[in-house]
């Protein structure tokens, strides 16, 4: 069985999707999920609305997806309008985080240059900067494919996603400082102990500012965060009432660091392939005002889950 509408009407509605003049799925005090063709409802946006877009979209696999998933050959032109109504949309300062994961071309043991294509299409052709790429390495991500990684051995496991962080002007909203991480235990040690000053081989002056504790280490752009919530509260939920989630699922972590790194609280978020809404649900517990869009109805009633309140304790 999937929710009922009586269980998504049953969470809180103080806040209207107001800028889309048509009723949501569901709504929240802090957002709204659509359902629908994404490329229909941001062109129902109005211009310079949102602060950061945040979203994973169905890769370019060789095994199609239950999903649904385009061809390599296809994906440039099936991706552009969205790339085009995300640009719009956004805000003068506000990016755009795509997560794209690679993937090997049919029959043989070499990778496809689909996601790096687009990439240069979308700074090249279509007004995007590139502010930085990001790595996003998953530790529990399964070896395949199986033929290469497994029975011919020709390979080894592929565990890194690309997280292309674009921009429509080169200075785009950020702060590193709020996505601080825990200092090595070497750099606790020379906080406490400080240092002399000198000058690395490299040419980097070594000062004393250096060891100034500053709350935490600068992160770096190679974001280590496994994706197995297989028993997660959302997933129990799920099982408990006999619904399957949407399959591919981004772990909380990622629209996490983005969101704190991109935006400042009362900006609005959006993830215009919101599958069981993570980026949604992530953006509320930061006090962020989200959108979420979801061709798929029933991936759309299920993620309305996430915001029931007694998951919600669990969670914490």
């Amino acid at each position: 069985m999937e929710p009922t509408t009586a269980q998504i009407s049953a969470f809180p509605v103080d806040q209207p999707g107001a800028l889309i003049d048509r009723p949501p799925l569901y709504e929240t005090s802090g957002g709204a999920c659509f359902v629908g063709d994404s490329l229909e409802l941001l062109s129902e946006l109005p211009p310079s609305s949102v602060d950061l877009v945040v979203t994973s979209p169905p890769y370019a696999l060789h095994f199609e997806k239950e999903y649904g998933n385009v061809s390599k050959a296809e994906y440039l032109d099936w991706f552009s309008p969205f790339a085009v109504g995300v640009r719009r949309v956004l805000t003068e300062t506000g990016s755009f985080v795509l997560n794209l994961g690679g993937s090997y071309n049919a029959g043989e043991p070499t990778r496809s240059l689909y996601h790096f294509k687009l990439l240069i299409h979308l700074v090249d052709s279509l007004g995007f900067h590139l502010a930085q790429e990001c790595f996003w390495y998953n530790p529990a991500k399964m070896p395949t494919p199986a033929e290469w990684v497994n029975v011919r051995r020709v390979r080894v496991k592929d565990s890194v996603e690309y997280v292309w962080w674009l921009s429509k002007t080169p200075n785009p909203k950020a702060n590193n400082a709020n996505v601080l991480v825990p200092y090595s235990k070497d750099m606790k040690r020379l906080i406490a102990r400080g240092l002399r000053e000198a000058q690395r081989p490299s040419g980097h002056n070594i000062t004393r500012k250096f060891v100034n504790d500053r709350g935490g280490a600068i992160p770096s752009n190679f974001l280590e965060w496994g994706n197995n919530d297989s028993n997660s509260a959302f997933i129990r939920r799920c099982r408990d009432l006999g619904v399957t989630s949407h399959p591919a699922r981004f772990p909380r972590v990622l629209p996490d660091f983005f969101i704190r790194l991109l935006t400042d609280p009362g900006d609005t978020v959006l993830d215009i392939f919101s599958g069981s809404n993570t980026t949604g649900a992530v953006a509320e517990e930061l006090g962020r005002s989200w959108l979420a869009f979801e061709i798929d109805e029933t991936y759309a009633r299920i993620s309305a889950l996430r915001f029931d309140q007694d998951l919600l304790s669990e969670q914490r």
